[in-house]
């Protein structure tokens, strides 16, 4: 089986290079939308959670998001803390999540934060979606409702696009121009014919 990791910054079409994976009958593991259910529902985040911020935490059994958000934007080591309790939970539900796969060639993870999660340590290759920074604000801006300063300041938190691209094995350009279906095709292909295992 051939792990890979779809993974790109905010507006970039992460979810839509999934969706088309998934058409082709590749399964694909959202790390993101994991990592909230988990938060919400695991009982080892909930207890690390309650033991570093008390019981107002969750409220009514759910997740108290305002205070969460307020502690992990008030100090840069407060996210650390927060991902060093969330991601090897998220990494561990990926492993078991593949396990179930097992009669798939190959099967995919979505992460906005493969790199800065360190999830790229648990896929043999990694697919960097790429679109024009332009592009990627009137996306955002459209999808979230979000003012074009919003979607600047989310884009300069995260990794730069470039550093991605870098690391990456593959880029997909989503630039509204090229045909993403073919160059995913090209992608498959050059996976199982080389078999691509790092």
């Amino acid at each position: 089986m051939i792990k890979i990791a779809v993974t790109g910054g905010i507006g970039s079409g992460k979810s839509y290079i999934s969706h088309l994976l998934e058409n082709m009958h590749i399964p694909v593991y959202n790390a993101d939308n994991e990592a909230k259910r988990l938060t919400a529902s695991d009982a080892g985040i909930r207890g690390e959670l309650i033991a570093l911020l008390g019981e107002d935490v969750y409220k009514d059994g759910l997740l108290n998001k305002p205070l969460l958000a307020s502690y992990l934007f008030s100090d840069p080591a407060h996210v650390l803390q927060i991902n060093s309790i969330i991601h090897p939970r998220v990494r561990k539900d990926f492993t078991v999540w593949v396990e179930r796969q097992e009669k798939c060639e190959i099967v995919g993870m979505e992460s906005a934060i493969l790199y800065e999660a360190g999830f790229q340590d648990t896929v043999d290759a990694v697919i960097m979606v790429y679109a024009p920074v332009e592009l990627r604000i009137q996306r955002a801006m459209y999808r979230d409702g979000a003012s074009e300063e919003q979607v600047r300041a989310r884009i300069a938190a995260q990794m730069d696009d470039e550093e991605k691209r870098r690391r990456a094995d593959f880029t997909g350009v989503n630039d509204g121009v090229q045909l993403l279906i073919p160059q995913l095709n090209r992608i498959v292909e050059q996976l199982k014919t080389e078999k691509f295992i790092l």
